[in-house]
């Protein structure tokens, strides 16, 4: 028999709601279950499993991705005692429980009905579900935004040094410092005693400034420690991506330049890439009735659920005589490392990729500048043709030619 579990996760607990049938009266059914909520403990945990029984093999648990801090704790305890968990998207659920079910104001409990019917109306379609992913992903997706984090630390530590950089010593306040290999960057190891170099102690003998202070020498101390945590997590990310199962994948990363961090964020969300195609594994395009035009018009339905993912597919709203498109859903992240790898390898000439890839772009992008566009929507046109470029290289790579999978 067939049971599914809506679990809405808090930070230090979890509601539940059991159904082993539909419920075709939504509100009812809230007035009068008896909603369960557990706290994250070894006790709570146990209560959970308790309460679902044992018909784990034929028991769905279904959560939203609530990130990798609470989500992870219950979907991970679950997996292990075999039972299978689907996530629901925030705003599939949203528009689920709003316009479909009715229920009243938004409450755990109302959350914990609606992702239970969710997944007893859909368990046939796992299109519905947000894709799962492989434990090496899950381990990619994780250090990428754990490095994501670590840069928007950094970013605030930095500036207040430079600032006390540029009265106590400020022949130093712009030089931007490196790692090098595997030593933390010059600068800031030397203001802190970790790394020794000549060179700044002649400038600091020469400096007008005021003398450094133990403050900023702590603040140095703090971005070293920083960076040699990413360095620990770039490596750890980089034996990872190695893996042969994304061989094929990095090949036509080289054709576009990405850096590793840039290679580990896609992968994090494109792979595998199977997930964006049709049942018969070739990209889903549709032939349907165009409705201005009235004629045949394809769909490429995979293409834009690919754009989507990474965060460029632009969604159309129309009211009256005004017609505008935005874009929203998919990566964030990805559409920021996106959008500074056309900042950094296809605008600036100097810099340009020396290939196809980068010929192509960069013709677009010089063709877009020169018409008068905004430069930052020139940015976002070009990253959007680079997205579908970049599918269609996939495409080449891992379904025409299915022997560069090995």
């Amino acid at each position: 028999m067939t049971q599914i579990i809506g679990l809405d996760i808090s930070k230090a607990s979890v509601s539940c709601c059991l159904i082993s049938a539909k419920i075709d009266e939504p509100r009812e059914f809230y007035y009068r279950y008896n909603f369960h909520k557990f706290a994250a403990t070894a006790n709570g945990i146990n209560k959970l499993l308790a309460l679902i029984g044992s018909e784990r093999e034929n028991t769905i648990a279904i959560m939203e991705p609530t990130g990798v801090n609470y989500q992870i704790l219950w979907g991970t305890q679950l997996a292990r005692a075999g039972i299978e968990v689907r996530l629901v998207g925030h705003k599939e659920l949203r528009s689920f429980r709003e316009h479909h079910l009715g229920l009243p104001d938004k409450d755990d409990d109302a959350d914990a009905l609606a992702l239970a019917i969710y997944g007893w109306d859909y368990k046939d379609t796992p299109r519905r579900f947000v894709q799962t992913r492989d434990r090496t992903i899950v381990e990619i997706r994780r250090l990428v935004l754990r490095l994501a984090h670590l840069n928007r630390v950094q970013s605030p530590i930095i500036n207040r040094a430079r600032q006390d950089l540029a009265w106590q010593f400020p022949e130093a306040a712009l030089i931007r410092s490196l790692r090098s290999g595997e030593k933390v960057p010059l600068l800031w190891g030397w203001l802190c005693g970790e790394r020794q170099s000549v060179k700044y102690d002649l400038m600091l003998q020469r400096s007008i400034g005021l003398g450094i202070t133990a403050e900023l020498r702590r603040h140095a101390a703090r971005i070293c420690d920083l960076q040699r945590e990413e360095m620990f997590l770039e490596f750890e990310l980089s034996k990872l991506v190695g893996e042969p199962q994304f061989l094929a994948y990095r090949r036509v990363f080289a054709r576009f330049g990405f850096g590793r961090r840039v290679e580990a964020l896609l992968l994090s969300q494109i792979y595998p890439f199977e997930n964006y195609l049709a049942a018969d594994g070739k990209p889903d395009i549709k032939i349907r009735k165009g409705r201005r035009s009235g004629k045949p018009t394809k769909r490429h339905l995979s293409l834009r659920r690919f754009c989507k993912a990474l965060g460029y597919a632009p969604s159309q709203e129309s009211s009256g005589d005004l017609q505008k498109s935005k874009v929203v859903g998919g990566s964030d992240l990805c559409r920021k490392a996106l959008w500074q790898w056309i900042f950094t390898r296809i605008e600036p000439q100097r810099c340009r990729l020396a290939n196809d890839t980068g010929d192509r772009l960069g013709e677009i992008m010089d063709s877009e500048k020169a018409s008068g566009r905004p430069v930052r929507l020139v940015r976002s046109r070009v990253a959007a043709k680079a997205v579908k470029m970049l599918f269609n290289e996939l495409v080449r790579e891992l379904v025409q030619n299915p022997k560069s999978k090995i």
